[in-house]
């Protein structure tokens, strides 16, 4: 068995107990594999291990990825900041966009989504944690923002995503993912027909799991430690 064999298989064992902790079924959450920075020939030893779903944040490098990709049944999710010249290409190629932060780029996704294609899958990236380094909308913000884009045409909110400050306390790790949760319930209130909590990595998948998570977005203790340069 190969070294992402063996992570996809010890990452699956870990969303089981997670799940089994909360009281969950297995199958609630979707393991997104991510696979930016690393080589097609990696995704198709994932997609050899049965992994479906694979999430790109830099569109300059997933474009050509998923091209010589085309002949294998693959769901691509893009989990990265959106630039406006970018939409685009993004609405064209992906199945699923978690990095939605703002109303303008909701609107160029929906304007660039080709009307054969079924509707984009989209959530509202939210920063909870509140740091000036990180993307996404103020939590206060995103109830309003979720009211917006389920108006627009060629795009299906499906939740909520974020990325908090990390940290090894898992009591710590648990108090944004909760926060993300109370959004999604309160939009589920108000009647927003919301289904996913993308939420939780390598280091933290099971407090995620714990307080909701449907996806899960795990790259390091899949594919080993990227080389950014």
């Amino acid at each position: 068995m190969g070294a992402i064999s063996t992570g996809l298989q010890d990452c699956r064992k870990r969303i089981e107990q997670a799940c089994r902790l909360a009281n969950r079924q297995p199958e609630s959450v979707r393991l997104l594999a991510v696979s930016k920075t690393f080589p097609a020939t990696a995704v198709r030893e994932a997609h050899q291990a049965g992994q479906r779903l694979f999430g790109e944040s830099y569109l300059q490098e997933a474009l050509p990825k998923l091209a010589g990709l085309a002949d294998l049944d693959l769901e691509w999710h893009f989990i990265g900041p959106i630039q406006g010249n970018k939409t685009r290409s993004i609405a064209e190629h992906f199945g699923w966009v978690h990095s939605v932060d703002r109303f303008r780029i909701a609107q160029r996704l929906a304007e660039a989504r080709p009307v054969e294609r079924p509707p984009l899958n989209v959530c509202i990236q939210v920063n909870v944690s509140g740091e000036a380094s990180k993307h996404g909308t103020p939590l206060a913000n995103a109830l309003a923002l979720a009211r917006e884009i389920v108006t627009l045409p060629g795009l299906r909110l499906r939740g909520f995503m974020c990325i908090p400050l990390a940290t090894d306390d898992p009591d710590k790790q648990r108090q944004p993912f909760r926060q993300l949760r109370e959004l999604f319930d309160q939009a589920r209130a108000a009647g927003i027909q919301v289904d996913t909590l993308s939420m939780g990595m390598s280091g933290d998948l099971e407090a995620a799991i714990l307080e909701g998570a449907t996806i899960v977005r795990v790259g390091t203790a899949i594919f080993g430690k990227r080389d950014y340069t």
